[in-house]
């Protein structure tokens, strides 16, 4: 693992990432990963999928192995006070924003059935009314979950997630033994937690069937693989789940969708890019691309993720390069009708993916942007 995030310094890695590279389960990736960043021999960052990468010192961990006392190895975390629920009328919630979300980024509440999303997530909760939440991939499923759970676990589904991602598998101690990590699931039942299972849809049925004696009147499961161990979920215990219907592999199965008694479509709130002062005219662009998309004429629009990360571009390398990255990153069977449509809003007569160009001469210095450089650079 060390040597992994060594030989890839400038990379930020998911559990799943490296878990495809290395051939292991995700389950022991998670596990090796955190013991180096206990370490101090790796960063962790990111809120809801934890991502990792190299720090000074993880090239000489990746040299040397470095095992940890015996009884450092924890095999199960203590339990933390169960989510007790109370009446949603009378619990005490932020429900208008915005919120800041676990990583520290904000949310902006948006209306549903008449209430601010996430007070309608929390009233489903304590109810024990799972969810699921469908639309394009950076429409704002994830950020709307961690603001209405600050104590969610996440579980990033994908064709190589296992049972033993979700309730947990034998792993190697720092003492040489072998010891069985609870996963998520167990996690979540025993600790009264909010559990997203994030593009559950990509997520083999054979494994997702594991997670229903959890949410059905049983409210329990039995770990087969840890002497048949019974586990019994806490009250707050909840699962919700994301599916992005247009990502290829992605298939709602009638067991899936029957578990999940409320299903919320989510899409970009284009009202809200404008208000965070994203260029109007690249927000009408995406608008309009949008209902291209519903039409079925298109693939591909840009979603409010797209958009702040081209408010982000555009601050630091100037509208062009912006609006060239946002052509760049539409899938290429839609990229000529992203274009055109930039064209059009902007009146530029061409524009074209971010590309490298010719090699400055070795004499050019780089001269740092001065204020406003990044607004000077619009198209006229």
């Amino acid at each position: 693992m060390a040597r992994l995030l060594a030989d890839r310094p400038a990379d930020t890695l998911t559990i799943g990432d490296m878990a495809r590279q290395l051939g292991h389960s995700h389950g022991a990736v998670r596990n090796a990963a955190l013991t180096l960043v206990r370490r101090g021999e790796a960063d962790q960052s990111g809120s809801g999928q934890p991502e990792f990468r190299a720090n000074a010192n993880t090239s000489t961990a990746a040299q040397t192995a470095v095992i940890s006392p015996p009884g450092t190895h924890a095999p199960r975390a203590q339990p933390t006070t169960a989510r007790t629920t109370i009446p949603a009328a009378a619990t005490p919630r932020q429900t208008t924003g915005p919120i800041r979300r676990a990583g520290g980024q904000l949310y902006h509440p948006r209306e549903l059935a008449d209430l601010p999303d996430v007070e309608a997530l929390n009233r489903l909760r304590d109810a024990d009314v799972p969810v699921l939440l469908y639309g394009p991939p950076g429409t704002g499923k994830t950020s709307l979950v961690e603001a209405a759970f600050p104590d969610l676990l996440t579980v990033a589904g994908d064709g190589d997630t296992t049972v033993g991602d979700l309730i947990g598998e034998y792993t190697q101690a720092d003492s040489g033994g072998y010891v069985f990590q609870y996963g998520p699931l167990v996690t979540a039942m025993t600790e009264g937690r909010a559990l997203l299972i994030d593009d559950a849809t990509l997520i083999s049925p054979k494994v997702l069937a594991a997670l229903y004696p959890a949410m059905d009147g049983r409210r329990q499961i039995q770990v087969k693989a840890h002497k048949g161990e019974t586990i019994k979920a806490e009250p707050g215990f909840y699962v919700v789940a994301g599916h992005n219907p247009g990502v290829h592999g992605a298939v709602l199965t009638e067991a899936l969708s029957s578990r999940f008694s409320v299903q919320i479509q989510i899409g970009t709130d284009y009202d809200l890019a404008k208000a965070l002062r994203i260029d109007a005219r690249v927000v009408r662009v995406a608008r309009n691309l949008a209902h291209r998309v519903e039409l079925g004429e298109l693939g591909w629009a840009p979603q409010l993720r797209e958009l702040l990360s081209y408010q982000k571009t555009e601050a630091v390398l100037g509208t062009n390069a912006a609006l060239a990255n946002l052509v760049g990153i539409a899938p290429v069977e839609d990229r000529d009708a992203v274009a055109d449509a930039v064209i059009k809003a902007v009146g530029v007569k061409k524009i074209a993916p971010l590309t490298l160009g010719k090699q400055l001469p070795a004499s050019a210095a780089r001269q740092p942007p001065s204020a406003g450089s990044a607004h000077r650079g619009r198209p006229r």
